[in-house]
């Protein structure tokens, strides 16, 4: 069961790297969420049930792994980063600005630095939130935060 969970919350060893692992993670998710997206390789409704599944399951495993490792939002989980990138994809038509490198890298960049920064709420979320839940929430926070400023540029571009 460790190395389950190991797998899974790291996001296949990413957030192993010993620098910028949520970046390394962020990159992985895009590498893997971007050609879902973009080639429409599945339904939507089948990827939003697939977020809502990795959502709870994400839960179950970062509370496991934070119980055996003694830890609280290690550098090692980074799936909180891939439900983050997720999140956004969800929304990728309503964020698309010029074409896909521009929206990818745009992604990227924002979200690194709304997770990074913890804007309110997402600081108050990691300060008071001591569980998986707090671990994955502040990542969604900087999704959102990610999400409008890319609507607001793809509004007014």
């Amino acid at each position: 069961m460790k190395n389950i969970t190991n797998i899974f919350v790291s996001l296949f060893y990413s957030g192993y790297l010993k620098k910028w692992p949520g970046t390394f993670g962020s990159i992985m998710s895009i590498l893997i969420l971007y050609p879902i997206v973009e080639y429409k390789l599945i339904g939507t409704q089948f990827f939003i049930t697939m977020f809502i599944l990795l959502f709870f399951l994400s839960i179950f495993f970062i509370e496991y792994y934070s119980k055996y490792t003694d830890t609280h939002d290690s550098g090692k989980i980074v799936i909180d980063e891939f439900l983050g990138i997720y999140f956004i994809f969800l929304f990728y038509d309503l964020i698309y600005i010029f074409n896909s490198f521009i929206t990818i890298f745009l992604i990227l960049i924002f979200f690194r630095i709304f997770d990074i920064l913890k804007i309110f709420p997402a600081n108050i979320i990691d300060k008071k939130m001591k569980n998986s839940f707090g671990v994955i929430l502040d990542d969604l926070v900087a999704s959102i935060y990610t999400i409008f400023i890319l609507f607001l540029i793809n509004v007014f571009s």
